[in-house]
């Protein structure tokens, strides 16, 4: 290695080139920076040192220090403002979907399965004390399930002790409760809700399991507000005047008829311009009065609550009736009985809609004047017959082929089963039925504390449920 005179003299007699580093930790004293570069220096003369060159193996070994570290993308004020300004927006956003969840929005308390409750008795007792009452202005009629009575108020569904009235359960919402009814085993509970089409009804319908409150299922359709449930065998219906949903046990829609909201396959449905009066169901089968503007009177349309297309109605039969006015009482696998209060007749059709017999009505005009609430007739299920209560009195139709067989005058509702026999409700108390003739077979006094309307019945092992307007009262 050579170095040029002039830089020996610069240098005072000390050979180091001007651009080497000072010797410094992790690095040998003579070493340099591990570049791979050849360094040169030019003093005076174009004099060139020359570096030996570089060992691979040492280089790797060598820590990499010497060169300015390079500044992270990240590491300005800028930077750490923008971050946290991302995750502010995520967490605020993820707040505001959680403040208006429909899970946020919901209460959900749910209870082990309750032991069974006592048998029934023999008989209805000859007398019934009342041992608790509850508000359930959601429940048109008292809906219970084994040691479960089940009440709806403010939003809320309550599971209750059948016997004590004590909750086990509940679920709620922060909406508006439309109905409650039982089917299939389970508790449907329907809530007002903007549905799926956008407009605003009874659309969320949610089913529990009553003896735990577990949710089983859940669905948004387009109910209308004031919608009731008609229950069939193995499917449910929703009512309105221009719309009905039917719905599986699982709530998988299986069939629309009427009005379809935002409807993507035109001229699927019968008739579109109609409005709807009273509706029944059967097995396999659902029924709806219709009031079309090209008909001269109402009109009995059944169809097929489980179609091969849900968006496609398949009608059994479709007949313009002689009067106005109609109501559908029942509907069974081979009859569907009509009243006709311009006619003052019971009307029996058949399978194919074809007037198979008539019976006059001797009713008050009351009785018929108004359409029932949710479009729905009180009627109850007996051991041998259908019971409709027309307003004033309790008629008798058998199950198969809606025969009228005797009537009950100045009654207070349909009736029920209970301790083995049909009992019906009357002022300042029950009257207990035989279904085959419609005797009287005794009377029991019951206080309903001044209350007066109608009264809806239902039993669950020795436990008689009245619901009295807006609320549930269990007898024992």
């Amino acid at each position: 290695m050579t170095v040029s005179d002039s830089a020996s003299e610069n240098a005072g007699g000390r050979h180091r080139r001007p651009d080497s580093p000072e010797p410094s930790r992790g690095y040998p004293r003579d070493g340099l920076p591990d570049t791979g570069e050849v360094r040169a220096a030019a003093l005076g003369t174009e004099d060139v040192l020359t570096d030996p060159a570089p060992d691979p193996d040492a280089r790797a070994a060598r820590p990499r220090a010497g060169r300015p570290a390079r500044r992270s993308r990240w590491s300005t004020r800028r930077d750490r403002v923008a971050v946290a300004l991302i995750v502010l927006g995520c967490v605020l956003a993820a707040g505001t979907i959680w403040a208006f969840s429909d899970q946020r929005a919901t209460v959900q308390v749910t209870a082990e399965p309750p032991p069974p409750l006592p048998e029934a008795p023999a008989s209805v007792p000859g007398m019934l004390t009342e041992m608790w009452r509850a508000p359930s202005p959601a429940t048109p009629v008292p809906v219970a399930d084994g040691a479960t009575a089940v009440t709806g108020a403010n939003g809320e569904v309550a599971g209750r002790n059948a016997m004590t009235g004590q909750v086990r359960w509940r679920y709620g919402r922060d909406l508006p409760l439309c109905t409650v009814a039982a089917a299939s085993d389970r508790v449907l509970a329907v809530h007002r809700k903007t549905g799926v089409a956008g407009t605003t009804g009874c659309s969320e319908v949610t089913q529990l399991d009553p003896a735990t409150g577990k949710r089983t299922a859940q669905r948004n359709g387009d109910a209308e507000a004031g919608t009731r449930l008609v229950v069939g065998d193995g499917h449910v219906t929703t009512t309105g005047t221009r719309l009905l949903n039917t719905w599986r046990d699982d709530l998988v829609k299986s069939g629309e008829y009427g009005r379809v909201p935002a409807l993507v396959n035109p001229e699927k449905q019968p008739r579109t311009g109609c409005t709807f009066g009273t509706v029944a169901a059967a097995s396999g089968k659902v029924g709806v009065i219709e009031r079309c503007p090209e008909d001269p009177a109402d009109r009995l349309t059944v169809f097929k609550a489980a179609p091969d297309k849900s968006d496609k109605p398949e009608p059994e039969f479709s007949t313009v009736l002689a009067g106005g006015s109609a109501r559908l009482i029942a509907l069974s696998e081979k009859s569907a009985a009509v009243a006709l209060p311009e006619q003052n007749r019971l009307v029996i059709y058949g399978p194919e809609g074809r007037e198979r017999s008539a019976y006059p009505l001797n009713l008050p005009a009351a009785d018929l004047a108004d359409e029932p609430a949710g479009g729905v007739v009180p009627t109850a299920q007996g051991d041998e017959n259908v019971y409709w209560f027309t307003g004033s009195r309790t008629m008798a139709l058998t199950k198969d082929d809606l025969t009228p067989q005797w009537t009950v005058n100045n009654t207070l509702g349909a009736g029920t089963l209970f301790a083995g026999q049909f009992v019906v409700p009357i002022e300042g108390g029950l009257a207990v039925m035989d279904e085959a003739d419609g005797k009287t077979v005794r009377t029991i006094g019951v206080d309903r504390r001044g209350h007066s309307g109608p009264v809806a019945l239902a039993s669950t092992g020795p436990v008689l449920l009245e619901q009295r307007g807006g609320t549930v009262v269990a007898l024992r």
